[in-house]
């Protein structure tokens, strides 16, 4: 996400850096090339001029004209704007002191409602919250049986209607329902339209008086632009939301409804969806963001996926083999599922500061199921001793994993390699994520 803008920004701020003294001609040339690329991000306009104003009033400011380094403060300010444009801080869900927690769900069709409905309940589930899932989707084909079944994967409690069709009395039976069984979070999948409509807004209206949810999240699709912040302004002017869950961001490469929706509703986007997986919803850290837009990365959200990934005693076991050079191809495979966990690794990628410079690098995730075959066509013992591997051993591996020997050889090398590397990192005293992949020698191409 954010790809294109960030190429232009990067570009932007190298040729600010690399002069010694910053002009205010300077900073009116750099400002129009940010509002070009904001347009091409397909920011909304008016946000673009409120944003834009702000930090020119900064930049031409004495302590940057006359500073040491004018082009980095340069940035900073960018980085310090960027960051109040779209949401200041993360703000989760809070939860009612006297449950249940009621959730209203509401947004357009095709945006992924229903889809968001499991990824939450997956993730207050995983919080120890006990969830009843809502269908008062009563129009949309499937759309009933389609909560059913994220239910039933999930383990989550779906609330059984029989022929009820409406969304109103369904919302209410459900609420006594929730409150009878002591469930902690009620989320209730309301229905869409393919474009906003008076119908759509009535109905939402009573839901919500019926209710009185505690939360009222709009899901809005990344893939709309701005055009995603008009239509939550529109349901927020009707019917009042608490905030978004932005859908479909990993096919957005150009961010302009994640920097327009804070702006133009007033509202914070809570959550962006990553794919369709029901563990591919994160957190909206707007901070994080911005280090993504500048080319900064996002440690800290790679390091909480390892954290969620990897347990502690895991993590203290792997520290001692790395240190005893007792690092076996098997913990190798079993790192490599553990690491899968955490998502593609073009996203990880992406958290990696100055990753996305190295433009050569391309992924390939089906190295994963490549070196996975390798290892389990190997014996125990060669897993545990790979340097006993010849070459008949090698034709043998080769043949029972579908691969070729040029392949286990440079599985075999990059593996010594990495070897080396963890034993200097481990005596450091820390572990770090490129060296865990090797430098990118495993996956990249």
């Amino acid at each position: 996400m954010f790809e294109n803008l960030s190429d232009r920004l990067e570009r932007i701020y190298k040729k600010l850096k690399g002069r010694g003294i910053l002009k205010e001609a300077d900073v009116d040339e750099a400002l129009r090339e940010i509002r070009v690329a904001l347009i091409e991000a397909d920011v909304s306009l008016p946000v673009i001029k409120d944003f834009l104003a702000p930090v020119r009033e900064k930049a031409v400011g004495q302590e940057v004209l006359k500073s040491l380094t004018p082009g980095h403060q340069m940035v900073k300010i960018v980085n310090d704007e960027l960051t109040l444009l779209i949401g200041d801080e993360f703000q989760d869900i809070q939860f009612a002191s006297k449950p249940p927690t009621v959730i209203l769900m509401a947004g357009l069709q095709g945006a992924g409602k229903t889809t968001t409905v499991g990824k939450l309940a997956k993730r207050f589930k995983e919080k120890g919250k006990s969830c009843l899932l809502v269908p008062a989707d009563v129009y949309r084909p499937a759309a009933i049986e389609q909560l059913h079944v994220l239910g039933r994967d999930l383990g989550v409690t779906v609330y059984e209607g029989g022929d009820e069709k409406d969304p109103i009395a369904i919302c209410k039976k459900a609420l006594d329902d929730a409150t009878d069984k002591m469930s902690q979070v009620v989320i209730i999948d309301t229905a869409g339209r393919q474009q906003v409509d008076e119908a759509l807004m009535e109905e939402l209206k009573r839901i919500k008086e019926t209710v009185q949810p505690h939360e009222v999240l709009f899901v809005a699709d990344a893939m709309m632009g701005q055009q995603s912040a008009e239509i939550a302004k529109t349901f927020n002017d009707a019917i009042g939301i608490d905030g978004v869950v932005l859908t479909k961001m990993d096919g957005d490469a150009r961010g302009g409804a994640a920097l327009s929706i804070k702006s133009i509703t007033g509202k914070p986007i809570r959550f962006v969806g990553m794919g369709e997986k029901l563990d591919a919803l994160e957190p909206f850290h707007p901070d994080r963001i911005v280090s993504r837009i500048l080319g900064m990365g996002d440690v800290m959200s790679l390091v909480e996926k390892a954290e969620e990934s990897f347990e502690k005693e895991e993590q203290e076991e792997l520290q001692k083999k790395f240190k005893a050079n007792a690092f076996t191809l098997e913990d190798f495979r079993d790192q490599l599922k553990q690491i899968q966990k955490m998502g593609s690794m073009e996203q990880l990628l992406g958290m990696i500061p100055g990753a996305g410079k190295l433009k050569g690098l391309k992924v390939d995730n089906k190295a994963f199921v490549q070196i996975e075959a390798i290892i389990s066509s190997m014996t125990p013992k060669e897993r545990a001793k790979h340097n006993i591997i010849n070459a008949s051993r090698k034709r043998r591996i080769a043949q029972g994993s579908g691969t070729r020997v040029n392949d286990i050889n440079k599985l075999l090398k990059q593996f010594a390699q990495m070897q080396k590397m963890m034993k200097k990192v481990s005596r450091g005293g820390g572990l770090n994520f490129g060296s865990l992949m090797g430098g990118g020698g495993f996956m990249g191409r």
